[in-house]
Protein backbone atom coordinates (compact mmCIF):
# COMPACT_ATOMS: atom_id res chain seq x y z
CA UNK A 1 0.00 0.00 0.00
CA UNK A 2 2.59 2.62 0.76
CA UNK A 3 4.67 1.56 -2.96
CA UNK A 4 1.59 2.17 -4.19
CA UNK A 5 0.58 5.82 -2.63
CA UNK A 6 4.00 6.53 -3.48
CA UNK A 7 3.99 5.92 -7.09
CA UNK A 8 0.30 7.73 -6.67
CA UNK A 9 1.75 10.68 -5.15
CA UNK A 10 4.92 11.13 -7.82
CA UNK A 11 2.78 10.47 -10.36
CA UNK A 12 0.32 13.66 -9.35
CA UNK A 13 3.89 15.40 -9.02
CA UNK A 14 4.60 14.91 -12.53
CA UNK A 15 1.49 15.69 -13.96
CA UNK A 16 1.47 18.79 -12.26
CA UNK A 17 4.69 19.87 -13.36
CA UNK A 18 4.22 19.22 -16.57
CA UNK A 19 1.33 21.25 -16.46
CA UNK A 20 2.86 24.03 -14.92
CA UNK A 21 5.31 23.50 -18.00
CA UNK A 22 3.14 23.89 -20.70
CA UNK A 23 1.83 26.77 -18.77
CA UNK A 24 5.37 28.29 -18.81
CA UNK A 25 5.54 27.97 -22.71
CA UNK A 26 2.52 29.97 -22.92
CA UNK A 27 4.22 32.50 -20.73
CA UNK A 28 6.61 32.46 -23.22
CA UNK A 29 4.78 33.43 -26.00
CA UNK A 30 2.85 35.82 -24.12
CA UNK A 31 6.47 38.23 -23.52
CA UNK A 32 6.96 37.90 -27.15
CA UNK A 33 3.44 39.31 -27.85
CA UNK A 34 3.70 41.77 -24.64
CA UNK A 35 6.66 43.40 -26.07
CA UNK A 36 5.26 43.78 -29.26
CA UNK A 37 1.73 45.19 -27.83
CA UNK A 38 3.89 47.48 -25.26
CA UNK A 39 5.08 49.01 -28.67
CA UNK A 40 1.93 49.14 -29.94
CA UNK A 41 -0.14 50.76 -27.08
CA UNK A 42 2.96 53.37 -26.64
CA UNK A 43 3.20 54.85 -29.93
CA UNK A 44 -0.90 54.49 -30.09
CA UNK A 45 -1.05 56.85 -26.92
CA UNK A 46 1.84 59.22 -27.96
CA UNK A 47 -0.22 59.46 -31.55
CA UNK A 48 -3.27 61.04 -29.88
CA UNK A 49 -2.23 64.22 -30.71
CA UNK A 50 -1.29 64.17 -34.30
CA UNK A 51 -4.78 62.04 -34.26
CA UNK A 52 -3.77 58.56 -35.64
CA UNK A 53 -3.81 57.88 -31.76
CA UNK A 54 -7.39 58.07 -31.80
CA UNK A 55 -7.88 55.90 -33.98
CA UNK A 56 -5.14 53.09 -33.24
CA UNK A 57 -6.27 53.42 -29.37
CA UNK A 58 -9.35 51.52 -29.79
CA UNK A 59 -8.09 49.19 -32.20
CA UNK A 60 -5.10 48.35 -29.93
CA UNK A 61 -6.64 48.23 -26.52
CA UNK A 62 -9.23 45.16 -26.95
CA UNK A 63 -5.64 42.75 -28.21
CA UNK A 64 -4.27 44.19 -24.86
CA UNK A 65 -6.60 43.01 -22.94
CA UNK A 66 -7.31 40.10 -24.81
CA UNK A 67 -3.51 38.94 -23.63
CA UNK A 68 -4.01 39.91 -20.06
CA UNK A 69 -7.42 37.85 -19.86
CA UNK A 70 -4.98 34.98 -20.90
CA UNK A 71 -2.22 35.85 -18.07
CA UNK A 72 -5.26 35.85 -15.79
CA UNK A 73 -6.68 32.41 -17.08
CA UNK A 74 -2.94 31.29 -16.78
CA UNK A 75 -2.85 32.37 -13.43
CA UNK A 76 -5.71 30.90 -11.97
CA UNK A 77 -4.77 27.36 -13.36
CA UNK A 78 -1.77 27.98 -10.95
CA UNK A 79 -4.65 28.59 -8.28
CA UNK A 80 -4.02 32.60 -8.38
CA UNK A 81 -7.78 33.60 -9.77
CA UNK A 82 -7.54 37.17 -10.80
CA UNK A 83 -10.68 39.30 -11.23
CA UNK A 84 -11.43 41.47 -14.34
CA UNK A 85 -10.39 45.24 -13.41
CA UNK A 86 -11.67 47.65 -16.08
CA UNK A 87 -13.77 49.97 -15.70
CA UNK A 88 -16.84 49.92 -18.50
CA UNK A 89 -16.61 50.86 -21.82
CA UNK A 90 -19.01 53.81 -22.97
CA UNK A 91 -20.87 52.68 -27.00
CA UNK A 92 -18.94 53.72 -29.57
CA UNK A 93 -21.33 56.26 -31.08
CA UNK A 94 -20.78 57.09 -34.83
CA UNK A 95 -18.26 59.68 -35.87
CA UNK A 96 -15.31 60.91 -34.15
CA UNK A 97 -16.50 62.37 -31.29
CA UNK A 98 -17.40 58.49 -30.54
CA UNK A 99 -13.95 57.63 -30.91
CA UNK A 100 -12.69 60.45 -28.81
CA UNK A 101 -14.80 59.25 -26.34
CA UNK A 102 -14.09 55.74 -26.17
CA UNK A 103 -9.84 56.71 -25.82
CA UNK A 104 -11.19 59.11 -22.79
CA UNK A 105 -12.33 56.09 -21.18
CA UNK A 106 -9.56 54.21 -21.85
CA UNK A 107 -6.98 56.49 -20.62
CA UNK A 108 -8.62 57.38 -17.52
CA UNK A 109 -9.19 53.78 -16.69
CA UNK A 110 -6.30 52.89 -14.07
CA UNK A 111 -6.14 49.37 -15.38
CA UNK A 112 -5.07 50.96 -18.79
CA UNK A 113 -1.73 51.95 -16.88
CA UNK A 114 -1.33 48.50 -15.41
CA UNK A 115 -1.65 46.87 -18.11
CA UNK A 116 0.70 48.37 -19.95
CA UNK A 117 3.51 48.14 -17.11
CA UNK A 118 2.78 44.10 -17.33
CA UNK A 119 3.26 44.20 -20.52
CA UNK A 120 6.48 45.81 -20.57
CA UNK A 121 7.51 43.82 -17.22
CA UNK A 122 6.16 40.45 -18.43
CA UNK A 123 8.77 40.65 -21.49
CA UNK A 124 11.31 39.76 -18.87
CA UNK A 125 9.82 38.08 -16.22
CA UNK A 126 7.37 36.01 -18.43
CA UNK A 127 10.07 35.20 -20.27
CA UNK A 128 12.39 33.66 -17.48
CA UNK A 129 9.43 32.33 -15.26
CA UNK A 130 8.23 30.50 -18.40
CA UNK A 131 11.41 29.43 -19.87
CA UNK A 132 13.09 27.99 -16.86
CA UNK A 133 10.37 24.66 -15.98
CA UNK A 134 11.43 24.03 -19.88
CA UNK A 135 14.88 24.49 -19.63
CA UNK A 136 15.13 22.33 -16.69
CA UNK A 137 13.01 19.85 -18.08
CA UNK A 138 15.00 19.47 -21.40
CA UNK A 139 18.53 19.37 -20.27
CA UNK A 140 17.25 16.48 -17.51
CA UNK A 141 16.42 14.36 -20.37
CA UNK A 142 19.28 15.88 -22.53
CA UNK A 143 21.55 14.34 -19.33
CA UNK A 144 19.92 10.84 -19.12
CA UNK A 145 20.23 10.47 -22.72
CA UNK A 146 23.97 10.79 -23.14
CA UNK A 147 24.38 8.94 -19.76
CA UNK A 148 22.94 5.75 -21.77
CA UNK A 149 25.83 6.15 -24.22
CA UNK A 150 25.41 8.64 -26.69
CA UNK A 151 28.34 10.26 -24.92
CA UNK A 152 30.61 7.26 -26.62
CA UNK A 153 29.50 8.77 -29.77
CA UNK A 154 30.22 12.13 -29.67
CA UNK A 155 33.65 11.25 -28.32
CA UNK A 156 33.90 9.42 -31.95
CA UNK A 157 33.36 12.42 -33.23
CA UNK A 158 35.78 14.56 -32.00
CA UNK A 159 33.80 16.20 -29.32
CA UNK A 160 34.69 16.06 -25.57
CA UNK A 161 30.84 17.03 -23.69
CA UNK A 162 30.71 18.09 -20.28
CA UNK A 163 27.77 17.74 -18.52
CA UNK A 164 26.99 19.41 -14.82
CA UNK A 165 30.51 20.45 -14.85
CA UNK A 166 31.76 15.93 -15.35
CA UNK A 167 33.47 15.53 -18.94
CA UNK A 168 31.84 12.43 -20.42
CA UNK A 169 34.68 10.50 -21.00
CA UNK A 170 33.96 7.51 -18.76
CA UNK A 171 31.52 4.99 -17.87
CA UNK A 172 32.17 6.46 -14.20
CA UNK A 173 31.76 9.84 -15.21
CA UNK A 174 28.43 8.86 -17.82
CA UNK A 175 27.19 7.46 -14.11
CA UNK A 176 27.86 11.08 -12.52
CA UNK A 177 26.38 12.97 -14.88
CA UNK A 178 22.73 10.28 -14.93
CA UNK A 179 22.77 11.10 -10.80
CA UNK A 180 23.13 14.92 -12.27
CA UNK A 181 20.64 14.16 -14.58
CA UNK A 182 18.29 13.17 -12.07
CA UNK A 183 18.64 15.94 -9.19
CA UNK A 184 17.97 18.33 -12.29
CA UNK A 185 14.47 16.06 -12.89
CA UNK A 186 13.61 16.16 -9.30
CA UNK A 187 14.15 20.08 -9.16
CA UNK A 188 12.02 20.64 -12.31
CA UNK A 189 9.33 18.24 -10.58
CA UNK A 190 9.07 20.34 -7.32
CA UNK A 191 9.82 23.79 -8.41
CA UNK A 192 7.51 24.40 -11.74
CA UNK A 193 4.47 24.51 -10.45
CA UNK A 194 5.95 27.29 -7.87
CA UNK A 195 7.47 28.58 -10.63
CA UNK A 196 4.50 29.56 -12.50
CA UNK A 197 2.94 30.49 -9.25
CA UNK A 198 5.32 33.16 -8.68
CA UNK A 199 4.52 34.39 -11.93
CA UNK A 200 0.90 34.53 -11.16
CA UNK A 201 1.27 36.58 -7.94
CA UNK A 202 3.21 39.25 -9.76
CA UNK A 203 0.56 38.76 -12.46
CA UNK A 204 -2.25 40.31 -9.81
CA UNK A 205 -0.24 42.50 -8.41
CA UNK A 206 -0.55 44.72 -11.63
CA UNK A 207 -3.42 43.00 -13.30
CA UNK A 208 -6.06 42.42 -10.88
CA UNK A 209 -8.32 45.85 -9.93
CA UNK A 210 -7.74 48.57 -8.32
CA UNK A 211 -9.46 50.34 -5.29
CA UNK A 212 -11.13 52.54 -7.33
CA UNK A 213 -11.93 49.80 -9.68
CA UNK A 214 -13.21 47.26 -7.17
CA UNK A 215 -15.39 50.63 -5.73
CA UNK A 216 -17.02 51.53 -9.39
CA UNK A 217 -18.04 47.50 -9.96
CA UNK A 218 -19.18 47.84 -6.57
CA UNK A 219 -21.34 50.88 -7.06
CA UNK A 220 -22.55 49.32 -10.29
CA UNK A 221 -23.81 46.31 -9.42
CA UNK A 222 -25.42 47.85 -6.02
CA UNK A 223 -27.14 50.07 -8.77
CA UNK A 224 -28.47 47.06 -11.23
CA UNK A 225 -29.36 45.27 -8.18
CA UNK A 226 -31.68 48.20 -6.50
CA UNK A 227 -32.79 48.88 -9.77
CA UNK A 228 -33.98 44.95 -9.98
CA UNK A 229 -35.21 44.96 -6.48
CA UNK A 230 -37.32 47.84 -7.18
CA UNK A 231 -38.79 46.46 -10.67
CA UNK A 232 -39.28 43.15 -8.81
CA UNK A 233 -40.88 45.01 -5.83
CA UNK A 234 -43.16 46.91 -8.01
CA UNK A 235 -44.22 43.40 -10.40
CA UNK A 236 -45.20 41.81 -7.37
CA UNK A 237 -47.18 44.31 -6.06
CA UNK A 238 -49.32 44.60 -9.62
CA UNK A 239 -49.39 40.32 -9.84
CA UNK A 240 -51.09 40.85 -5.53
CA UNK A 241 -53.04 43.56 -6.75
CA UNK A 242 -54.49 41.57 -10.07
CA UNK A 243 -54.81 38.26 -7.87
CA UNK A 244 -57.07 40.36 -5.46
CA UNK A 245 -59.22 42.16 -8.19
CA UNK A 246 -59.91 39.49 -10.02
CA UNK A 247 -60.01 36.64 -7.25
CA UNK A 248 -60.77 37.20 -3.61
CA UNK A 249 -62.38 41.05 -4.12
CA UNK A 250 -64.68 40.10 -7.05
CA UNK A 251 -65.75 37.12 -5.15
CA UNK A 252 -66.09 39.14 -1.97
CA UNK A 253 -68.64 41.63 -4.14
CA UNK A 254 -70.40 38.50 -5.42
CA UNK A 255 -70.89 37.02 -2.19
CA UNK A 256 -72.23 40.53 -0.50
CA UNK A 257 -75.19 40.71 -3.29
CA UNK A 258 -76.28 37.26 -2.67
CA UNK A 259 -76.30 38.16 0.88
CA UNK A 260 -78.20 41.30 0.05
CA UNK A 261 -80.80 39.47 -2.19
CA UNK A 262 -81.24 37.00 0.34
CA UNK A 263 -82.20 39.35 3.02
CA UNK A 264 -84.84 40.50 0.15
CA UNK A 265 -86.16 37.07 0.21
CA UNK A 266 -86.03 36.28 3.48
CA UNK A 267 -89.69 36.64 4.25
CA UNK A 268 -91.21 36.63 0.54
CA UNK A 269 -89.45 33.51 -0.74
CA UNK A 270 -87.64 31.20 2.33
CA UNK A 271 -86.00 29.09 0.01
CA UNK A 272 -84.78 31.09 -2.66
CA UNK A 273 -83.19 32.92 0.34
CA UNK A 274 -81.93 29.50 1.65
CA UNK A 275 -80.64 28.86 -1.99
CA UNK A 276 -78.66 32.35 -1.41
CA UNK A 277 -77.08 31.74 1.11
CA UNK A 278 -75.82 28.47 0.46
CA UNK A 279 -74.17 29.76 -2.57
CA UNK A 280 -72.71 33.07 -0.43
CA UNK A 281 -70.91 30.15 1.95
CA UNK A 282 -69.76 27.99 -1.10
CA UNK A 283 -68.08 31.33 -2.34
CA UNK A 284 -66.51 32.38 1.02
CA UNK A 285 -64.66 28.85 1.14
CA UNK A 286 -63.65 29.76 -2.50
CA UNK A 287 -62.38 33.47 -1.53
CA UNK A 288 -61.05 31.85 1.71
CA UNK A 289 -58.99 29.21 -0.65
CA UNK A 290 -57.69 31.97 -3.33
CA UNK A 291 -56.39 34.21 -0.08
CA UNK A 292 -54.24 31.30 0.85
CA UNK A 293 -52.90 30.65 -2.65
CA UNK A 294 -52.22 34.39 -2.90
CA UNK A 295 -50.90 34.01 1.21
CA UNK A 296 -48.67 31.26 -0.28
CA UNK A 297 -47.70 33.03 -3.08
CA UNK A 298 -45.94 35.98 -1.02
CA UNK A 299 -44.77 33.76 1.29
CA UNK A 300 -45.59 30.41 1.97
CA UNK A 301 -46.29 29.34 5.40
CA UNK A 302 -44.39 26.19 5.47
CA UNK A 303 -41.47 28.37 4.60
CA UNK A 304 -42.03 30.51 7.62
CA UNK A 305 -42.56 27.45 10.09
CA UNK A 306 -40.17 24.91 9.09
CA UNK A 307 -37.77 26.35 7.15
CA UNK A 308 -36.00 26.21 3.88
CA UNK A 309 -35.24 22.75 3.58
CA UNK A 310 -38.93 21.15 4.22
CA UNK A 311 -39.95 23.59 1.78
CA UNK A 312 -38.25 22.99 -0.74
CA UNK A 313 -39.08 18.91 0.25
CA UNK A 314 -42.69 20.08 -0.04
CA UNK A 315 -42.15 21.60 -3.45
CA UNK A 316 -40.59 18.31 -4.59
CA UNK A 317 -43.68 16.49 -3.14
CA UNK A 318 -46.64 18.83 -5.26
CA UNK A 319 -44.05 18.16 -8.48
CA UNK A 320 -45.80 16.12 -11.02
CA UNK A 321 -42.09 14.33 -12.09
CA UNK A 322 -39.75 12.35 -9.65
CA UNK A 323 -37.74 14.69 -7.75
CA UNK A 324 -35.01 13.48 -5.05
CA UNK A 325 -34.22 16.04 -2.55
CA UNK A 326 -31.04 15.93 -0.42
CA UNK A 327 -30.42 19.31 2.11
CA UNK A 328 -27.90 19.88 4.52
CA UNK A 329 -28.55 23.57 6.19
CA UNK A 330 -28.26 22.56 9.99
CA UNK A 331 -29.85 26.19 10.57
CA UNK A 332 -32.45 29.15 9.52
CA UNK A 333 -31.00 32.32 7.66
CA UNK A 334 -32.08 36.04 6.42
CA UNK A 335 -36.45 35.60 5.75
CA UNK A 336 -35.73 37.33 2.95
CA UNK A 337 -32.80 35.02 1.57
CA UNK A 338 -34.79 31.81 2.44
CA UNK A 339 -37.55 33.17 -0.14
CA UNK A 340 -35.15 34.19 -2.55
CA UNK A 341 -34.12 30.62 -2.61
CA UNK A 342 -37.30 29.56 -2.23
CA UNK A 343 -38.75 31.15 -5.36
CA UNK A 344 -35.91 30.08 -7.05
CA UNK A 345 -35.75 26.81 -6.90
CA UNK A 346 -39.77 26.62 -7.46
CA UNK A 347 -39.33 28.21 -10.57
CA UNK A 348 -36.39 26.12 -11.93
CA UNK A 349 -38.36 23.30 -10.88
CA UNK A 350 -41.63 24.80 -12.75
CA UNK A 351 -39.28 25.37 -16.07
CA UNK A 352 -38.53 21.38 -15.56
CA UNK A 353 -41.45 20.50 -15.99
CA UNK A 354 -43.16 22.59 -18.13
CA UNK A 355 -40.12 22.68 -20.68
CA UNK A 356 -37.53 20.35 -20.49
CA UNK A 357 -39.67 17.02 -21.15
CA UNK A 358 -37.98 15.08 -18.01
CA UNK A 359 -39.48 12.67 -15.44
CA UNK A 360 -37.00 12.62 -13.15
CA UNK A 361 -34.95 15.95 -11.21
CA UNK A 362 -32.68 16.27 -8.35
CA UNK A 363 -32.33 19.28 -6.16
CA UNK A 364 -29.01 19.05 -3.88
CA UNK A 365 -29.09 22.21 -0.80
CA UNK A 366 -26.18 22.52 1.24
CA UNK A 367 -25.01 25.61 3.45
CA UNK A 368 -21.25 25.58 4.03
CA UNK A 369 -18.42 28.39 4.45
CA UNK A 370 -20.92 30.82 4.80
CA UNK A 371 -22.70 30.13 1.06
CA UNK A 372 -26.15 28.22 0.40
CA UNK A 373 -25.31 26.53 -2.73
CA UNK A 374 -28.53 24.95 -4.54
CA UNK A 375 -28.40 22.50 -7.23
CA UNK A 376 -31.25 21.53 -9.22
CA UNK A 377 -30.57 18.90 -12.23
CA UNK A 378 -33.06 17.28 -14.41
CA UNK A 379 -32.79 14.19 -16.89
CA UNK A 380 -34.39 16.65 -19.70
CA UNK A 381 -33.19 17.49 -23.68
CA UNK A 382 -31.90 20.65 -22.36
CA UNK A 383 -31.17 23.56 -24.65
CA UNK A 384 -32.11 26.48 -21.56
CA UNK A 385 -30.59 29.82 -22.06
CA UNK A 386 -30.62 32.17 -19.66
CA UNK A 387 -30.35 34.87 -22.38
CA UNK A 388 -33.45 33.52 -23.95
CA UNK A 389 -35.75 32.98 -21.11
CA UNK A 390 -37.25 35.28 -18.88
CA UNK A 391 -37.69 33.28 -16.06
CA UNK A 392 -33.94 32.20 -16.02
CA UNK A 393 -32.90 35.95 -16.06
CA UNK A 394 -35.83 36.60 -13.41
CA UNK A 395 -33.88 34.33 -11.19
CA UNK A 396 -30.29 35.63 -11.86
CA UNK A 397 -31.92 38.95 -10.44
CA UNK A 398 -33.10 37.78 -7.59
CA UNK A 399 -29.77 36.29 -7.15
CA UNK A 400 -28.10 39.28 -7.62
CA UNK A 401 -30.16 41.48 -5.24
CA UNK A 402 -28.23 39.31 -2.22
CA UNK A 403 -24.64 39.08 -4.21
CA UNK A 404 -25.56 35.61 -5.53
CA UNK A 405 -25.07 33.56 -8.82
CA UNK A 406 -26.78 31.33 -10.78
CA UNK A 407 -24.63 28.89 -13.30
CA UNK A 408 -26.49 27.27 -15.99
CA UNK A 409 -25.40 24.21 -17.89
CA UNK A 410 -27.72 23.14 -20.28
CA UNK A 411 -25.88 21.35 -23.53
CA UNK A 412 -28.29 19.86 -26.87
CA UNK A 413 -29.75 16.67 -25.11
CA UNK A 414 -29.26 17.36 -21.71
CA UNK A 415 -28.32 17.08 -18.68
CA UNK A 416 -29.44 20.23 -17.37
CA UNK A 417 -27.50 21.90 -14.17
CA UNK A 418 -28.69 24.79 -12.50
CA UNK A 419 -26.14 26.02 -9.91
CA UNK A 420 -27.66 29.25 -7.62
CA UNK A 421 -25.06 30.54 -4.84
CA UNK A 422 -26.12 32.95 -2.24
CA UNK A 423 -23.55 34.03 0.58
CA UNK A 424 -25.18 33.80 3.87
CA UNK A 425 -25.13 33.44 7.38
CA UNK A 426 -26.97 31.23 9.83
CA UNK A 427 -28.62 32.38 12.94
CA UNK A 428 -30.62 29.60 14.77
CA UNK A 429 -30.51 25.57 14.23
CA UNK A 430 -33.40 23.74 12.67
CA UNK A 431 -35.78 22.45 14.80
CA UNK A 432 -38.00 20.79 12.83
CA UNK A 433 -38.56 18.90 9.75
CA UNK A 434 -40.57 16.17 7.53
Amino acid sequence: MDVAVAIGLTGRALTRALSATGRGVVLVATAALSLALFITTALATAFILLGVGVLLLPLVTPLVRRLTGLCRKVAARSGVPIASPYLPLPPLEEGMFGWVQRCRAILTDPATWRDLLFLLLNTLVGFALGLLPLTLLVYSVEGLVLSTGFWMLMRESGVNFWYGFTALDSWPHAALGALVSLAVFGIWAATAPHVLAGHAHFARSLLGPSERSVIASRMRHLSETRSDVINIQATELRRIERDLHDGAQARLVAIGMKLGAASRQLRTNPDAAETLLVDARTATATALEELRCLIRGIHPPVLAERGLEDAIRAIALESPIEVEVTTDVPGRMAAPTESAVYFAVSELLNNVVKHANADRASIDLRHTDGLLRAVVIDNGQGGADASRGTGLRGIERRCATFDGTLVLSSPEGGPTVAILELPCALFSPRTSSF
